[in-house]
């Protein structure tokens, strides 16, 4: 699997638009793409005038769509065991898969409703692999494309927000040390988002009850 970590790394290191779609694509399945070492070197790049930011955001956005949809059409039709298997061997492996994450985020999922598939597009871990329950739940495709959109793109607002703040104090060469080092900061950031999600729907639910 060498080649497919030398294709990422050209791919990570010549970012532009469709690059950024086809990665986060990637991402939002099972290959294990980190999106913060893809949107945030891009806004950094935009801030340095070679992308737009608004752009990176919305094709990073599309390609997250994508990659849900994928996942959401594999729970919906293929069903669990299948995706048990799949998780369970030797290529899902590779992609850092197994059975104990998928039923993770089912619980995840069960726990939430509907909106974990906005909030759970922020949570490590749970983030690409949200759409799989929202499958074999078989919810609405529609809904479940705008919570996607709604999570992802909060999500790639974070990370851009990171990407064009870092290019005003740091070398690009110190960029990916430095976006890791913010990843405690992103984390509390994105538990923040999570817990004041949650509460809205909950109020809202309780007041429309």
């Amino acid at each position: 699997m060498s080649w497919i970590s030398s294709l990422l790394g050209g791919l990570l290191n010549n970012l532009n638009y469709g690059t950024i779609l086809f990665l986060m694509l990637l991402e939002s399945t099972v290959v294990p793409v980190p999106s913060e070492l893809v949107v945030s070197p891009a806004a950094y790049h935009a801030a340095g005038g070679h992308l737009n930011v608004w752009l990176v955001i919305l094709f990073a956005t599309i390609g997250a769509d994508l990659g849900a949809s994928i996942n959401y059409a594999a729970g919906y039709w293929l069903g669990r065991p299948i995706i048990y298997r799949f998780a369970n061997s030797r290529l899902g492996h590779l992609c850092l898969l197994n059975q104990e994450k998928v039923e993770k985020s089912e619980h995840y999922f069960n726990d939430h409703g509907a909106v974990a598939t906005i909030t759970g597009r922020l949570l490590i871990g749970i983030r690409h692999l949200i759409s799989i329950p929202a499958g074999l739940a078989k919810m609405n495709y529609w809904r479940f494309l705008l919570y996607t959109t709604i999570g992802a793109g909060v999500w790639h607002a974070i990370l851009a927000a990171l990407g064009w703040y870092l290019h005003s104090i740091v070398p690009e060469s110190e960029l990916n040390d430095r976006i890791v080092e913010y990843g405690d900061y992103i984390k509390w950031t994105i538990i923040a988002l999570v817990i004041a999600g949650i509460v809205f729907f909950v109020v809202r639910k309780y007041v429309k009850k």
